[in-house]
């Protein structure tokens, strides 16, 4: 396995290859920093690269191997996280290219850092782009930049993931780490043509502080993006479990690779292809009814379903944007603490648009709260009421195809989809009423539009991780999508 083979080989068998010493953590750590200083300038996926501490971990993980120690899932593994909300001691964190925090290195660690490589043994190797605060489903920034698509540099990734996803896709590593808040994996993964899973809330521990309790409004995690589902079951495998410090971990386990093999024969799947209210282009449409048609080859029964939302894609666009705020308000405020006035003097290095949503509710009151999630309840109410008759819900993960990266720093979405107007921000993802329940959801690659990735997400019941496991590896199975990055390998450097 050398050369373009180990660029897109699986983490799967990249660790297998290593537990059975036909390759060794230094050779395969040294191959992926060398692809990332190739390729990553025509890409901009990857912002910080630490080669010689990747190294150093390579050689003890090489010694590991020799020893005959215990290995974890993904041991020797190179792996990025992701610039926003993840740490590792002494590593700049920009939380998504604010120029002021260009400098700022916590001495923290997150809850996946940790758990991938104390636990799954993999190596970290850098971190990758991503938008301000995540406060968008494109990446892009003013310190670094926009990140291209590997399928064609001149579009965005989507976001907030957009580094990792775009890292993975171009072979750049074969794992990395996303963050979702209102679908910030399953956005760029549909994008990039990749697979990124978001487990059930509670199933992959996060421990924030001071406060324990901030990643509820709306439902926030971190997870896996990769080429294959298996990949996938391998990092949750390294990553699922209780800790005590996070007051919502669940407390079992799952079974993630074991769901792979299981039939999905008579399962009941609900297919909407809008949530009822959010436009979506035809040609996104046309894709993602061709996918989810492929699993009655299967043994799936596929039901077309209404959801009974009665509120529009605007408002419920805007709902996002109010919910998550007050946690954008309390980060703000810490890092004026730690010396950052990011509303004074580094104002400038903040979007028009996060500004907008700031200024709006920086002082929203505690009446105000409660009536967005009464609002949100009604979205939770209608996504469990499908269940009630249902094992899996699908639909299109985004409504429209990448857009075109701009040049300011300050890409946005698409004004309109299918005709309509449609909140810039996050108003084209049909992802985040999903965080606002905190079910398990997957992006999957449902094919080809105009030559660039569809996505098509896979939801299961509240804690049912096992369901949408079986169905995505059903579904690779049947139409399976690895041929697709021969766009990406081809891509010309400049």
């Amino acid at each position: 396995m050398a050369g373009d083979d180990l660029s897109y080989a699986s983490a799967g068998s990249i660790a297998e290859a290593i537990k059975t010493k036909k390759l060794s953590p230094v050779e395969v750590v040294d191959h992926f920093i060398k692809r990332i200083e190739t390729r990553n300038p025509s890409l901009n996926a990857v912002v910080h690269l630490a080669p010689e501490e990747a190294r150093k971990a390579a050689k003890a993980a090489e010694q590991a191997v020799m020893d005959g120690k215990t290995l974890g899932p993904l041991h020797g593994v190179p792996v990025a996280i992701k610039d926003l909300f993840d740490f590792k001691p002494g590593w700049p964190a920009t939380l998504g290219g604010i120029r002021a925090l260009k400098d700022f290195k916590p001495p923290f660690t997150c809850p996946f850092a940790e758990r991938i490589e104390q636990r799954g043994g993999a190596i970290i190797v850098g971190k990758t782009n991503s938008p301000v605060m995540g406060f968008r489903g494109v990446t892009d920034n003013y310190l670094f930049g926009p990140t291209g698509n590997p399928f064609d540099t001149t579009k965005n990734p989507g976001g907030s993931s957009g580094g990792s996803a775009a890292a993975v896709a171009d072979g750049l590593l074969p794992l990395a780490e996303g963050t979702d808040g209102g679908g910030s994996i399953r956005i760029p993964a549909s994008w990039c043509g990749v697979y990124g899973y978001k487990a059930a809330f509670g199933r992959l521990p996060l421990w924030n502080r001071p406060n324990a309790f901030s990643a509820e409004t709306p439902f926030i995690f971190e997870g896996p993006i990769t080429r294959n589902v298996k990949d996938a079951a391998l990092a949750l495998t390294a990553l699922a479990g209780y800790d005590r410090r996070d007051p919502y971990a669940l407390d079992e386990t799952v079974d993630f690779l074991g769901a792979l093999d299981r039939p999905i024969k008579g399962m009941r799947i609900a297919y909407s292809p809008n949530f009822d209210v959010f436009p979506v282009d035809p040609e996104v449409a046309e894709t993602t009814r061709k996918a989810v048609e492929a699993l009655r080859e299967a043994g799936a029964v596929i039901t077309d379903v209404k959801l009974g939302i009665k509120r529009s894609h605007m408002e419920l666009s805007d709902l996002w944007c109010q919910i998550i705020m007050p946690l954008n308000v309390s980060g703000v405020a810490s890092l004026k603490a730690a010396g950052y006035d990011l509303l004074g003097k580094h104002r400038a290095d903040l979007p028009p648009e996060y500004l907008y949503w700031f200024d709006r509710y920086k002082d929203m009151t505690a009446a105000a709260l409660n009536e967005a999630q009464i609002v949100r309840t009604e979205i939770y109410d209608a996504v469990q009421n499908v269940f009630a008759d249902h094992d899996i819900l699908i639909s299109p993960t985004l409504g429209c195809l990448p857009v075109t990266n701009a040049k300011d720093g300050n890409t946005l979405g698409p004004e309109t989809v299918a005709g309509e107007k449609v909140n810039r921000l996050i108003g084209w993802c049909l992802t985040f009423p999903i965080n606002f329940t905190g079910n398990p959801a997957a992006s999957i690659p449902a094919g080809l539009a105009k030559g660039m990735p569809v996505g098509m997400q896979i939801i299961g019941k509240r804690y049912a991780d096992a369901d949408v496991l079986a169905v995505s590896a059903a579904f690779e199975r049947l139409r399976p999508w690895e041929q697709t990055y021969d766009i990406c390998r081809a891509r010309k450097l400049s």
